[in-house]
């Protein structure tokens, strides 16, 4: 329990009615998890909004409500806090109910459109192998030192999120890393943390659906930056350029990362192939298992926060050479019989996806066909569908569009726009199968010995998400079980 008078500190109060002399034992903005200790934030939504049930929660028994708008007809014996943007307070009030844990870690969040996932799993994974007690919060999953918590969002909700932070403190650690979607920041879901660093991966198009302009999508991320304190650091991919449009407005210190252009932190890649890369990296030579120019970004990425936070330079290439990166990025293996070379990757952006086929057509040696499967999910930017149906068409042998995660649209009209993107020169090689299992039976019979498939676009997830239900399915699953099946 806490007194409120305690956690509103920071919080901008436009005007308040009754004591704030009480004690609160949680907070939420869902009206069905309230009880008599709790706060309840009416927050505005997409579909919802929380002032409509300002009324239900009093005749729960709720004593304070956190609002935007007084209800002029209700109970005087509530307390209600006024404020402009109720996201902004909430995340404020949230981090000084569980004590601000984000000031007693080093936390580094990372955001960008691609690498966000891989490059806060390398983090962990090498600030574990250094010895450090470490925190994870990312889109696969959260992790407290090798504790295992479901991930629903890439950045949770600021009461979950300091609850995750709180826990991770009182377990002993020392460093958290933690993507940050470009949803998060502009819902002000990090809002009251305290941020030792940020990193800019990348940025392309992507989440049109919500943003709904390019501009409007950059400039969240950059508002991460902007909001950052003078004690921080910024680092930011050069080669991208709008790397330095993210840090036009920063007070942190910024830093830089880059392949191709005068950084602070620089690497080449020297060879790259499905056995990994070797990387020549401040003046040292360093073998990567991971694949692609992409991933020697992450790579670079994870190796510059390192740096920063104060870490011994041949002791953090060391223990970098001995990751693999994240579950569901370029996760390959090979079949027994015909040697068929099965890529599971989560890339479902044009740029991703490009990425991870001309990663592929790197390292082939030109007589292998790569066959690509690849959707796009319901209910998600539109805009992308034909960009994606068209890169895979222009720098792969053979295509499959299927479905990915249809959601609650007709995954005919997803793969009839994505088929509007192929151009008359590569129709001859691009099929739809909108069932995606049977997707993969056909690719993986029309494969030749040696020969590569892809298949793009779920990466991690375990499952296919149809009219509200998510039915089990695993890419890479079904892929190692369908070479079996058919004896390749």
């Amino acid at each position: 329990m806490r007194n409120l008078k305690d956690i509103l500190y920071g919080v901008a109060l436009e005007a308040v009615t009754g004591s704030t002399d009480i004690q609160i034992g949680g907070i939420t903005t869902d009206s069905r998890l309230v009880d008599s200790n709790t706060i309840f934030v009416a927050i505005r939504g997409t579909n919802t909004d929380g002032h409509n049930y300002i009324d239900q929660v009093i005749e729960k028994g709720v004593k304070v409500i956190l609002c935007e708008e007084f209800n002029p007809n209700s109970s005087s014996e509530v307390c209600f806090l006024q404020v402009s943007n109720a996201r902004k307070a909430l995340g404020i009030l949230a981090s000084n109910f569980y004590d601000n844990p984000s000031k007693q870690l080093k936390l580094v969040g990372i955001t960008g459109t691609n690498g966000k996932t891989t490059t806060t799993t390398i983090l962990y994974d090498l600030f574990k192998k250094l010895g450090y007690k470490v925190g994870l919060l990312s889109t696969i999953q959260n992790l407290i030192n090798d504790k295992v918590y479901e991930s629903t969002h890439t950045t949770p909700d600021p009461v979950s999120l300091n609850k995750l932070l709180a826990e991770m403190v009182e377990s002993g650690c020392t460093h958290a890393f933690m993507e940050v979607s470009s949803h998060s920041i502009d819902q002000d879901r990090i809002a009251g943390l305290a941020f030792e660093g940020a990193v800019f991966t990348n940025i392309s198009h992507d989440h049109l659906d919500y943003h709904k302009t390019f501009l409007d999508y950059i400039n969240a991320k950059k508002k991460f930056f902007d909001n950052l304190p003078s004690n921080a650091f910024a680092l930011i991919n050069t080669d991208d350029k709008r790397g330095a449009v993210m840090v036009q407005n920063t007070k942190a210190n910024v830093f830089s990362f880059g392949l191709r252009s005068l950084s602070d932190f620089y690497l080449r890649v020297v060879e790259n192939s499905f056995d990994g890369m070797i990387l020549d990296i401040a003046n040292t030579e360093v073998h990567c298992l991971m694949v692609g120019k992409f991933n020697a970004y992450n790579f670079l990425a994870a190796y510059g926060v390192a740096m920063l936070l104060g870490e011994e330079k041949m002791n953090v290439l060391s223990k970098l050479s001995l990751l693999k990166g994240a579950e569901g990025r370029f996760e390959y293996f090979i079949s027994e019989v015909d040697k068929l070379v099965g890529i599971v990757d989560y890339a479902h952006t044009p740029d991703a996806l490009k990425n991870v086929i001309s990663t592929i057509n790197e390292i082939r040696n030109g007589s292998e066909s790569l066959i690509t499967v690849v959707g796009c999910g319901g209910n998600r930017d539109k805009e992308k569908r034909p960009l994606m149906a068209l890169i895979a068409s222009e720098l792969s042998s053979k295509v499959i569009l299927t479905s990915d995660n249809p959601r609650n649209e007709d995954p005919k009209d997803i793969l009839a726009q994505m088929r509007n993107g192929v151009s008359p020169e590569h129709a001859r090689k691009v099929m739809v199968v909108e069932d995606r299992l049977e997707a993969i039976r056909i690719a993986t019979n029309m494969a030749q010995a040696n020969d590569i498939i892809l298949l793009a676009g779920k990466g991690h997830e375990k499952y296919q998400e149809i009219n509200g239900v998510k039915y089990p399915f695993d890419d890479k699953e079904q892929l190692s079980i369908t070479f079996k099946e058919m004896g390749r």
